[in-house]
C-alpha cells in the first residue's frame, strides 16, 4: 500500500512510497494537518544517494511498529534536501545549534508555525522510538514550554544570521595572499587537502590556489592536493569520477555516493591544474570525468543526474571494492598480482570484509597493459549489481556540468563535450525556466514545482556564460544576463548580499542567508563569480557593482577563514587581475589565436572569438583585423593592449614575465 509520496516526483520521496509512515510532502497542507490534530510537525531531511538515510528508513520507516507512533503523535513530512535546499538549510543550522552537529537524514520537531524545538541527525530504531515517546509526552504535558523553546531556536538563528554589507574594502593582492598564508596553516602536507577526516575534495578552495599566479605556496598546495586524490580510492580508477569524499585523511576509504556538483566542480579545477602546471596527470582525470558525466550521469533528455547511490542492494561499495582473489578472477594470477600492486589491494583489505579500494600506488609502466587491465575490471565491474541512480535534473548543478563540459570542450578538442553543454543549456532554458523564474529540478523533462534558489540562478548563469564563450554563440550571453537582473531584482538584500531565496518566495520561519561555500559555491558566490564574468563580457557597470559590493561584504571574513570563501575569493582574484578579457575577431573557435587564448588565460579570464561586431557579443565590437588578419586584442577591464597576430605574442601578453 502507498502513501502520499506515491504521486513525488523526488526519486528520494519515491523510495518512501510504501512506508507504513503517513508521510506527507512539505507545504501548508501538512502544517494545516498538524493545527487541526493538534500535534507537531515530524519532519525528516534526506537524498536518494544518502547511506545513512537508507539505514533510517530501513529500521524505523519501514517498521510497523515505529509507523504506527509516528502517525499517531505527528504529522510527518518528508523532504529531499536537494529538491528544497531553502527547507534543508533553515533547518540544518537549527540542527546545529541544538547538537553541535548536522547531517542526513535530518530529524526535526516541529510546531505547527514551523519553529523547531527538537533537532538530530540518525536515530537507531530503539533510540528512535524513545524520542517519539518523549517528545509525545512534551507536546502533552508542556506544550507551552516546547513552543517557547522553537520560538527561542528561532530568534538565536535569526540574530547569529552572518551580517552582510557593502561597507568593506575589496580584497587586493595582499589580502589575497594573506588568505593562502591562512590556508597554509591548515594543509595536510603528508596527504594534501586541509584538515583531517573525513577530507572532502577542496575544490573551491583549489581554483581560488591556481588563480595565485606566482605564490608558490598556493601552487603547492594545490598540486599536492590534485595529485592524492587523483590517486586515492576517492577517484574510480577504473570508470572516473569522485566519490563524495574520503572518510580517512589519506583518500583511500571514499564514501561511495557520487555528486554531480563534485564532478562537475573537479572536472574543471582539474582542467585548470592542467593549464596551469601542464601536467599529464590533470588532462588524464579531466578527460575521465568528463567521460564519466556523459556515460553514467546523464539523462535522455539531456541533463543530468544528480547522484549515483552510495550503496548496491543495501550494501556500502558492493560495486567496488576488490579482493586479490577477484582480481585474478578477471586477470589471471599474473594479471592479478600486478593489478593488486598498482591499485593497493591487499589480503587484509583497505574497506570492509577483507576488500580494498583501488588507489594508484604508482604510474604504469606499460601504458598498453594499464589499459587492458583497466578495461578487463571495468568490464567485469559493470556485469557486478550497479548502485541506482538519482536522475533528477538540478538546477545549479546542471549549471556547473555545462561550465565544465564547455570548457573541457575546448580545451580538450572534445565537441561531443561541447554539444552536450549546448544540449543540457537548452534543456534547463525549455523545460526549468517558466515564465521568467526557474525552477528548481524537473524529471523525465518535466519541471518540478519547487522555485529556484539563489545558487540555482548563478551557477547556471555561469554555465551559460562559459557556454558563450566556448561557442562564440550571443544567444547564451543573452540568456545569462535575463537570470543575472531576476537574481539582482529578487534576491538582493539591499545591503550588497544576497538571500538564498526570492522576495517572492514561501515564507519560512526565516529567510535562509548563507554566504559560504560548502560542498558546492554558496549561492552568493556562485552568483558573484557569474556576476564578474558577465561584466567583463558585457562591460557594464551595474554588474560589476554588484559584484564588488558582494564580495566587500565578505571580504573580512573571507580572508580569515578561506575554506569557506574560496568561489567569492576566486572571483576577487578574478577582479584583482582586471579581469583579464580576451578578444579574438576575425576566427572561428578552432582556430590558433583562440585555442593560444584558452590554453594560456589567466584564471578568471574570459575569451571570446568570432566575426568583429558579431551582434550581441560587446568584446568583438570595435575591434577590427589588423592588416586583414585575424587578431587578438587583450584588455584588463577594458583597457587593452595593441592587437597582435601571432600565437607566440599572445601568449607573452597572457603570461607576463
Amino acid at each position: 500500500m502507498t502513501n502520499r509520496l506515491a504521486s513525488a516526483t523526488s526519486p528520494y520521496l519515491l523510495q518512501h512510497a510504501e512506508n507504513p509512515v503517513d508521510w506527507w510532502e512539505w507545504g501548508d497542507d501538512a502544517f494545516a494537518e498538524a493545527r487541526r490534530r493538534d500535534v507537531p510537525i515530524l519532519l525528516s531531511v534526506g537524498y536518494a544517494a544518502c547511506h545513512w538515510c537508507h539505514v533510517m528508513a530501513h529500521e524505523s520507516f519501514e517498521d510497523e511498529q515505529v509507523a504506527a507512533v509516528m502517525n499517531r503523535h505527528f504529522v510527518n513530512v518528508k523532504v529531499d534536501r536537494e529538491e528544497r535546499p531553502d527547507v534543508d538549510a533553515v533547518y540544518m543550522d537549527a540542527t546545529t545549534a541544538l547538537t553541535g552537529q548536522g547531517g542526513w537524514p535530518m530529524t526535526c520537531l516541529l510546531d505547527s508555525d514551523g519553529a523547531p524545538f527538537f533537532a538530530g541527525t540518525y536515530f537507531p530504531r530503539e533510540h528512535f522510538l524513545r524520542l517519539l515517546g518523549a517528545i509525545a509526552q512534551a507536546w502533552q504535558q508542556d506544550r507551552d514550554e516546547v513552543r517557547a523553546a522553537g520560538q527561542r531556536v528561532v530568534e538565536a538563528l535569526t540574530r547569529g544570521a552572518l551580517p552582510s554589507g557593502a561597507g568593506g574594502e575589496l580584497p587586493g593582492p595582499a589580502e589575497l595572499d594573506a588568505a593562502v598564508g591562512v590556508l597554509a596553516g591548515q594543509f595536510d602536507a603528508d596527504n594534501g587537502g586541509f584538515g583531517t577526516a573525513p577530507k572532502f575534495p577542496p575544490s573551491m578552495v583549489l581554483e581560488f590556489l591556481l588563480r595565485r599566479r606566482g605564490n608558490e605556496r598556493a601552487a603547492a598546495m594545490a598540486g599536492r592536493t590534485f595529485e592524492a586524490m587523483a590517486r586515492g580510492g576517492m577517484y574510480d580508477q577504473l570508470g572516473g569520477g569522485f566519490a563524495r569524499y574520503s572518510v580517512d585523511a589519506g583518500w583511500v576509504v571514499p564514501h561511495f555516493e557520487k555528486m554531480l556538483y563534485d564532478n562537475a566542480l573537479l572536472l574543471r579545477a582539474y582542467l585548470h591544474w592542467w593549464r596551469v602546471a601542464d601536467q599529464p596527470l590533470a588532462e588524464r582525470i579531466a578527460r575521465e570525468t568528463a567521460e564519466f558525466l556523459l556515460r553514467d550521469l546523464r539523462t535522455p533528455d539531456g541533463g543530468f543526474a544528480s547522484a549515483l547511490d552510495a550503496d548496491t542492494d543495501g550494501v556500502e561499495g558492493l560495486t567496488y571494492a576488490w579482493t586479490p582473489a577477484q582480481l585474478a578472477e578477471v586477470l589471471g594470477p599474473a594479471g592479478g598480482a600486478v593489478a593488486a600492486e598498482l591499485f593497493g589491494v591487499t589480503e587484509s583489505g583497505t574497506f570492509e570484509h577483507g576488500s580494498s579500494t583501488l588507489q594508484l600506488r604508482h604510474d604504469p609502466a606499460d601504458a598498453a597493459q594499464w589499459d587492458d587491465l583497466r578495461a578487463r575490471l571495468l568490464a567485469a565491474r559493470s556485469r557486478r549489481p550497479q548502485p541506482a541512480r538519482d536522475d533528477k535534473v538540478v538546477t545549479a548543478w546542471n549549471g556547473l556540468a555545462i561550465a565544465a563540459l564547455a570548457e573541457a570542450g575546448v580545451l580538450l578538442g572534445e565537441p561531443r563535450y561541447l554539444e552536450a553543454a549546448g544540449a543540457c543549456a537548452q534543456l534547463l532554458l525549455d523545460t526549468h525556466l517558466v515564465d521568467g523564474r526557474l525552477r528548481r529540478t524537473s524529471r523525465d523533462g518535466a519541471a518540478g514545482s519547487a522555485a529556484g534558489v539563489l545558487e540555482d540562478y548563478g551557477n547556471l548563469a555561469d554555465g551559460l556564460l562559459v557556454l558563450h564563450q566556448a561557442s562564440g554563440q550571443a544567444r547564451w550571453l543573452a540568456a545569462a544576463g535575463e537570470l543575472l537582473d531576476t537574481a539582482l531584482d529578487h534576491f538582493a538584500d539591499g545591503e550588497g548580499g544576497f538571500y538564498d531565496t526570492a522576495d517572492d518566495a514561501e515564507a519560512l520561519v526565516r529567510r535562509p542567508k548563507d554566504p559560504t561555500d560548502n560542498a558546492a559555491p554558496s549561492g552568493a558566490s556562485a552568483l558573484t563569480t557569474s556576476l564578474v564574468a558577465y561584466a567583463a563580457l558585457t562591460g557594464s557597470s551595474r554588474h560589476r557593482a554588484a559584484a564588488e559590493d558582494a564580495l566587500r561584504g565578505v571580504a573580512g571574513f573571507a580572508v580569515r577563514q578561506p575554506r569557506f570563501f574560496g568561489w567569492a575569493l576566486a572571483a576577487a582574484a578574478a577582479l584583482a587581475d582586471g579581469p583579464v578579457q580576451v578578444a579574438v575577431v576575425g576566427e572561428a573557435g578552432d582556430g590558433p589565436l583562440t585555442a593560444a587564448a584558452w590554453r594560456h588565460r589567466p584564471a578568471g579570464a574570459v575569451v571570446v572569438s568570432g566575426a568583429p561586431d558579431t551582434p550581441g557579443i560587446p568584446l568583438l565590437a570595435d575591434r577590427p583585423l589588423v592588416g586583414g588578419r585575424p587578431a587578438a586584442y587583450v584588455c584588463r577591464g577594458m583597457v587593452c593592449d595593441l592587437p597582435v597576430g601571432e600565437v607566440a605574442d599572445l601568449r607573452r601578453q597572457l603570461t607576463p614575465s
